[in-house]
């Protein structure tokens, strides 16, 4: 099973540089089909996450320098809402987690199918305290179902803060690192984390990560939202398969 953990690590690493995501949207599926429960996938993907998004937003920091003011914001949000985050998961079922995660999936689908890849106009300055509360309540619904947020952060950056859809994938995974190392923190301290398995499928993303920022930086913006796109709807199509 270690081997079959790493290897999970370097996929989801790789989809976690390429997409700019956690990587739980990858994670949490491969993790049910091979026998875990909702909240032990969940925990894993919690811990792989402050991995990939550490590592990838390091590799990202010199391109991504102009949303970093916004990313502290959504991130200390972020933060609040993972802590609390770790007191709503244990009063949840596993079917009422997946079916969360299914509600977010097909919001990302539409909100990402009507927005341009790339924005003609400026981005419009945002609030900070609006970009506080989006944070806090990404925070809770992304650490509640086991993903770092970016798969619906990213929809509202492009949508409706007009970010480019690459610029806005480089602010979702720095935004992970807030709301993963709280979610981690507050699992923890509640009993629900799985250390080793966590550790093995983080080491692994590292590898992934890498080699999914490279091929990111190499690919056309609009080729990169129908990637965008095909990824969440076949995490979708897994997932409605699993739950149903």
């Amino acid at each position: 099973m270690t081997l079959e953990l790493f290897a999970f690590g370097v996929i989801t690493g790789f989809s976690s540089g390429f997409f700019g995501i956690g990587g739980g949207t990858i994670l949490v599926p491969m993790l049910l089909m091979v026998g875990f429960v909702m909240k032990e996938a969940v925990a894993i993907s919690i811990m792989q996450m402050v991995f990939s998004s550490i590592y990838g937003s390091f590799l990202n920091i010199k391109k991504a320098t102009y949303v970093i003011k916004d990313g502290a914001i959504l991130g200390i949000g972020g933060s609040i809402g993972g802590m609390i985050s770790g007191y709503i998961v244990p009063n949840l079922s596993n079917e009422s987690l997946q079916y969360l995660f299914i509600a977010i999936l097909i919001f990302s689908i539409i909100r990402i199918f009507y927005s341009p890849a790339t924005q003609i106009n400026q981005k419009q300055e945002a609030n900070k305290f609006v970009l506080l509360l989006i944070g806090a309540g990404i925070g809770i619904l992304a650490m509640s179902i086991g993903v770092g947020g970016s798969i619906l952060l990213t929809p509202i950056l492009v949508g409706f803060l007009k970010y480019d859809l690459k610029a806005a994938t480089a602010l979702g995974l720095f935004f992970v690192i807030f709301s993963s190392v709280a979610g981690f923190i507050s699992t923890s301290l509640n009993g629900e984390m799985l250390f080793f398995e966590g550790a093995i499928i983080g080491i692994g993303s590292l590898i992934g990560v890498f080699f999914g920022i490279k091929v990111k930086d190499m690919t056309k913006a609009t080729s990169y939202k129908k990637y965008v796109l095909l990824l969440n709807i076949f995490v979708l199509i897994i997932m409605i398969y699993k739950t149903f």
